[in-house]
C-alpha cells in the first residue's frame, strides 16, 4: 500500500456512527434498567402480606441471596432462596404494619403480631415487633429485629 490518498479506504462519515452509538447507548440503558425497583417500603409491605397469606415462597422471593437476618445476638445468612423459604416458614407470627418509617434504603416497621394461617403466634396479645429492613434493588439484604413491645393502644 502506498501513501497516496487514492489508495486509502473510504472514510465513513460521523453521522451514521453517532446514530449507531446513540442506538447502542439506548439499548444498554433500557436493558440495564430492567424496570424500576420497588420502593423499600413497598417491599416491606409485600413481605408482610406474603407472611399473612402464608406464602413463604413469595416472602422468600423478596430476599436477596446472602441476605442477613439478625434476631437478638444471632446472625443468620440466607444464602439461597431455599434458606429464605425455610426461615420465613419458621416464623410463628404474621404482623399487621402499624408504623413505617423510610430513610433511603432503610425501613423501620412496627408490626402488631398475630396468628399465621398455619401457626399460632407465640407472642402475648397486643405484642408488637419492630424490624429494620435494608432494601436494595427491590430485595431485602438485611432484616434485623430491633425491638418488641406490648401495644398500649394504636
Amino acid at each position: 500500500m502506498s501513501g497516496h490518498p487514492r489508495d486509502t479506504k473510504p472514510v465513513v462519515t460521523t453521522r451514521p456512527r453517532r446514530l449507531a452509538l446513540g442506538l447502542v447507548l439506548l439499548l444498554v440503558s433500557v436493558a440495564g434498567c430492567g424496570g424500576h425497583a420497588a420502593r423499600p417500603r413497598d417491599v416491606v409491605r409485600a413481605w408482610s402480606e406474603a407472611l399473612k397469606a402464608d406464602d413463604n415462597e413469595r416472602a422468600a422471593s423478596l430476599f436477596a441471596p446472602n441476605a442477613a437476618v439478625v434476631q437478638g445476638r444471632v446472625l443468620l445468612r440466607l444464602h439461597t432462596h431455599a434458606d429464605a423459604v425455610t426461615w420465613n416458614t419458621r416464623l410463628p407470627c404474621a404482623g399487621r404494619i402499624v408504623a413505617l418509617k423510610e430513610d433511603g434504603s432503610a425501613v423501620t416497621a412496627t408490626f402488631r403480631l398475630g396468628d399465621r394461617k398455619r401457626s399460632r403466634c407465640d407472642g402475648p396479645p397486643g405484642a408488637e415487633a419492630i424490624a429494620l429492613f435494608v432494601v436494595e434493588h427491590g430485595k431485602i439484604i438485611l432484616w434485623d429485629q430491633i425491638g418488641s413491645q406490648i401495644a398500649l393502644g394504636h
